[in-house]
């Protein structure tokens, strides 16, 4: 590789022009951004994104930025850091599929609004902004190879404070040199550990990851742009991110197909509230359920076979809080036999706690599906009734995915669950949101989100 990634990076990330993105993945950039806000102001009334919230408005008073769903403004990094706990706040945000630890919804977003409102950027602007940071952020995950959660880092608190670096370097006008400082400063503010998913509690840190991951990338923008330095070769130098934080990485996909092969098309949007692994196989049940009737308290057995990071990662089998619960695939599972897992409100309401839920959770088998090894989310399922009766399914995606995409009217159905009596008019913010791109003053837009 001849060229430094890091510059290169840096580099497109500034240039990428609006003219030059096709308008199909302007159009996933809106969506990602409605689905984002949508997500937010839902979360700002759960009771773990309280002292984010209070600790960002106290701590960024005299801001110009919106603490979105709320009555509160903060400065921009401290809404950040609120915003971004906020969009990962009920494991609704959307991400990149195959996941390669990149969680645009809840990274990108929260730190580009917030900039975007404290200036009053155009939504034309911000859309490019958000392709920009996003093509940036997606290779860097790529290159990554998830092998960073294998060594127990939350993936996203490593990718995301490159992805906000770029979103807000754009809109604050970095010059180059600036931007290559921006990756240095962030790369030095990474962080996110997962050791909650094996202690079985704790889960409401990982709200905080994405939170800190969006604060980070304002943070190391607005340094940058007063000429603070950070190293110049942060990705591919000794004791850069990738030596310290993955292993064996494929530092070619860094800079492949920039500006060709659009990262952006690839954002899935989840549609229940639970961990990315859990959606084939809930979805794969829930066909099941469907198509013979049956109930929890029918069930005896559920066998699924599935990905080798949900093996790895996902068997959780007993949970202290909502969080951790949401990171089990037995769990979630299980929260499917019994409740409606589209209604978020099915695993809001303490999942971990009922009696019938856990119990059913000791009895889910999670096994290796091979399949996975070409398709990740290749998922197989048994499901064994208390009468002897058995019934079997398989799917190869979810709803959601980029192989099988949420309609317009589906999308726009989370949007109104999620916020209709949260903001005065959750339509009218919906259509506005739709037509995002012709938005003259990002701040007309985000008025909405208030209560």
């Amino acid at each position: 590789m001849s060229a430094s990634p890091t510059k290169v990076l840096a580099e497109f990330g500034l240039a990428l022009d609006a003219k030059d993105i096709p308008q199909n993945v302007m159009d996933k950039a809106a969506e990602s951004i409605l689905d984002s806000v949508g997500v937010c102001i839902y979360a700002a009334k759960l009771s773990w994104s309280q002292p984010v919230i209070d600790y960002a408005r106290l701590n960024g008073a005299g801001g110009a930025s919106t603490i979105l769903g709320t009555k509160y403004k903060a400065s921009s990094p401290m809404a950040a850091l609120a915003n971004g706990a906020l969009a990962h706040g009920f494991e609704m945000d959307n991400l990149r599929q195959p996941s390669m630890g990149v969680h645009a919804g809840s990274t990108i977003v929260p730190g580009l609004l917030s900039v975007a409102d404290e200036i009053g950027a155009s939504g034309r602007d911000v859309l490019a902004a958000f392709v920009a940071a996003n093509e940036v952020m997606s290779r860097i995950g790529l290159a990554s190879h998830n092998t960073a959660e294998k060594l127990g880092f939350h993936s996203p608190g490593l990718t995301g404070p490159f992805g906000g670096a770029v979103a807000a370097g754009r809109l604050l006008k970095l010059t180059p040199t600036q931007m290559i400082n921006a990756f240095g400063i962030a790369g030095s503010l990474c962080s996110g550990l997962l050791a909650f998913s094996k202690a079985g509690n704790g889960g409401m840190v990982k709200r905080l990851h994405t939170g800190r991951a969006s604060e980070s990338g304002v943070l190391a923008a607005k340094l940058a742009a007063a000429n603070f330095e950070g190293p110049n070769v942060i990705l591919e130098g000794k004791y850069g991110l990738f030596e310290a934080f993955t292993r064996d990485p494929h530092m070619d996909k860094l800079v492949a197909g920039l500006g060709s092969d659009w990262e952006t098309l690839k954002i899935a949007v989840k549609c229940y509230a639970a961990h990315v692994t859990a959606h084939t196989p809930v979805q794969t049940l829930e066909g099941l359920k469907n198509e013979h009737g049956f109930k929890g308290d029918d069930i005896a057995e559920i066998a699924v076979a599935t990905n080798e990071k949900a093996l790895s990662h996902h068997v959780i089998r007993e949970a202290k809080d909502v969080a951790t619960a949401q990171y089990s695939l037995p769990i979630a599972l299980a929260t499917a036999s019994y409740r409606d897992p589209k209604d978020p409100a099915s695993f809001l309401n303490d999942a971990h706690k009922d009696k019938g839920i856990m119990d059913l959770a000791q009895r889910v088998a999670v096994t290796l599906n091979e399949e996975s090894h070409n398709n990740p989310w290749a998922t197989k399922m048994r499901v064994v009734l208390k009468d002897g009766r058995s019934f079997e399914g398989k799917r190869t995606d979810f709803r959601g995915a980029p192989s099988n995409p949420m309609s317009t009217d589906e999308l726009d159905a989370k949007f109104l669950q999620l916020t209709t009596g949260l903001v005065p008019d959750a339509k009218g913010l919906l259509k506005n949101l739709r037509e995002l791109g012709k938005a003259a003053d990002i701040r007309t837009v985000i008025a909405g989100t208030m209560p």
